[in-house]
């Protein structure tokens, strides 16, 4: 589990400004105000950063690097310090320096294994990734289970519960149970007869499989089973194994960890507000984390995806068993996060799906 980190790309610019004769103390110089303003959330001036430089830098000298690194589009000024902050392209540059080098802590290894210790199935594993990765990271932690074998289909059972009302109750493989409440008007022996044709002629396909078969057999073989299939043409149309848009469930955790930060409060509010809403988390990590990416993923700034998210970093990867993606798992934060935790937590779990749900099988 120890192997160099990878990263995918970050969409970050050319580094243009720290190429040259003074290249590594600039370089030196911005890391370390990357990190200070990461640690404290105050603007950093050319004092702290003398105080802290081993090579013995008078604050004059790292006061003119500094004034470089705001000219190359680096370091921004607040109005009212005199310090200075990392811009976008400063996070952007950090994170891939960072590239090979983060290591994930034994305390942070220790915390994921138990809390993941003896999970059997993908969807319990992502409602756990959500609340470990939040933890670790302080901010929120976002896990997208995908349909597949995992949420093949173990039975489905249809009681009828009074006049025109018929509960439908559909089990996965991986233990979901999903039931509705359907407005159809059939008798209970109808109900078990088409639960069990259900039951013996599908049980172990995925839900989006078993749906089209079941439109095909509809057709096809209504003249041969008319009354039966009459039946399950109701059912079936009235929503009863319908899953979850795209078959995929959405785990969220840690939104509190965003109060507690220094954000704008309208665009804190509107972070929230698209955390309510699934579909768009589901959004927002198809658009950055896609099937063919092998490592962590960091995006500084998703407004391209969600305008509300400019000012926010997604930190993701796929989640696989073999060469099937069965969902994804992301931080999601202010660009101020500590990315170093982020990275080697998103990055360590990622490969401990595939293990451990392989194990279990």
């Amino acid at each position: 589990m120890a192997e160099p980190l990878r990263l995918a790309s970050t969409r970050h610019k050319a580094v243009m400004a720290v190429v040259g004769p003074s290249g590594h103390r600039e370089r030196e110089i911005l890391t370390a105000i990357v990190e200070t303003f990461i640690a404290t959330g105050e603007p950093v001036g050319s004092r702290t950063l003398a105080r802290a430089n081993r090579e013995g830098l008078s604050p004059a000298t790292i006061r003119n690097v500094m004034a470089d690194l705001a000219d190359s589009g680096f370091l921004e000024q607040p109005h009212t310090s005199a310090g200075r902050v990392p811009t976008t392209e400063a996070y952007r540059y950090y994170v891939e320096q960072m590239s090979g080098n983060a290591r994930l802590s034994h305390q942070d290894q220790t915390m994921i294994q138990e809390s993941l210790s003896g999970i059997s199935d993908v969807q319990e594993f992502m409602e756990r990734t959500s609340h470990v990765l939040s933890l670790i990271s302080r901010n929120v932690g976002v896990a997208v289970a995908m349909g597949g074998p995992k949420n093949a289909l173990e039975h489905v059972y249809f009681s009828r519960l009074g006049d025109q009302k018929v509960l439908a109750v559909v089990v996965t493989r991986s233990g979901l149970v999903r039931d509705r409440v359907l407005r159809l008007d059939l008798p209970q022996s109808d109900l078990d007869l088409a639960a069990r044709y259900i039951n013996d002629n599908f049980r172990g396909w995925t839900m989006e499989d078993m749906r089209g078969e079941l439109a095909r057999r509809i057709e096809q073989e209504r003249s041969e089973y008319d009354r039966l299939m009459q039946s399950i043409e109701q059912l079936y149309t009235q929503g009863a194994l319908a899953t979850e848009q795209s078959g995929q469930t959405v785990f969220v955790e840690g939104a509190a960890n965003l109060v507690t930060g220094e954000q704008d409060r309208q665009r804190l509010h509107e972070m929230l507000k698209t955390l309510e809403e699934k579909e768009k988390i589901v959004q927002l990590l198809g658009a950055y984390l896609g099937a063919k990416q092998e490592a962590v993923r960091v995006v500084i700034g998703l407004d391209e995806t969600l305008p509300s998210m400019r000012n926010f970093v997604l930190i993701g990867a796929p989640a696989r068993m073999g060469n099937e993606v069965m969902g994804s798992l992301a931080v999601i934060g202010p660009t101020r996060i500590d990315y170093q935790h982020a990275i080697t937590a998103v990055s360590y779990i990622a490969r401990l799906f595939d293990k451990i749900l392989n194990e279990s099988e």
